[in-house]
């Protein structure tokens, strides 16, 4: 069984989606008229995006979106089973795993992800990868009771992580309090930074990040450098 395949990342390019488009074109390019399941369905209008991202990825993809409000279950489950890669974009971690959870599609997409369906994500995309989603920093207003994420790594994550002393320590204060109930370990992602999950091993590729484990300090991760569980 080929292995999961993660890449993530806080933000999806400078003002466009150019790492995003990077991190897909290996999964494209040796393929005839491939097809990218797009899933915005952290935004509560994603459709306004589709436009935009079929221009980006034209010549190199064909886009098929996913719309849990519009589609039956069967439907998106045969976009993700001729998909090349899954294309989940930001906005709010709530409304996207509220959506995936109550349309019956995640336990089909995680069956897909285990069995190697690569997965391109930014902020909202990024969260829904780990175990859960409770290190989101968004407005549970669609009042979900899912937070269980795709667990397709033992990582949560948190998204925007700031680059100044000040901000970075009030989020950390935020994020100790994870810890009462939970014991994983959180990686942070500055913007810029992109993680690359191949399997077991995670790894830093580029940008600034940061781990924090339960009872211990937080350690800046290294670019190229596995992150040791």
């Amino acid at each position: 069984m080929p292995p999961i395949n993660l890449h993530l990342f806080s933000t999806p390019g400078k003002n466009n989606i150019s790492d995003v488009i990077e991190a897909c074109r290996p999964y494209l390019e040796d393929k005839d008229d491939p097809t990218i399941a797009f899933m915005p369905l952290a935004s509560l209008n994603g459709e306004r995006w589709l436009d935009y991202t079929k221009e980006q990825f034209k010549g190199l993809a064909h886009v098929e979106i996913v719309n849990t409000e519009l589609m039956r279950q069967k439907e998106i489950e045969d976009i993700l089973r001729d998909s090349a890669v899954v294309y989940v974009s930001g906005g709010n971690t709530f409304l996207l795993n509220h959506r995936l959870h109550s349309s019956g599609v995640m336990p089909y997409l995680k069956k897909k992800i285990q069995a190697g369906l690569p997965v391109i994500g930014f902020s909202a995309g990024t969260i829904l990868c780990g175990p859960n989603i409770l290190t989101s920093t968004d407005m549970n207003m669609v009042k979900t009771p899912y937070f269980d994420g795709l667990n397709a790594t033992p990582f949560n994550f948190f998204a925007h992580y700031p680059l100044d002393a000040y901000g970075q320590s009030v989020q950390d204060d935020w994020l100790s309090e994870y810890y009462i109930f939970q014991d994983n370990p959180v990686i942070m992602l500055c913007d810029g930074a992109y993680v690359r999950v191949d399997g077991k091993k995670t790894v830093l590729v580029r940008g600034e990040a940061y781990i924090l484990r339960k009872d211990r300090e937080k350690e800046k991760l290294e670019e190229g450098k596995l992150v040791p569980l």
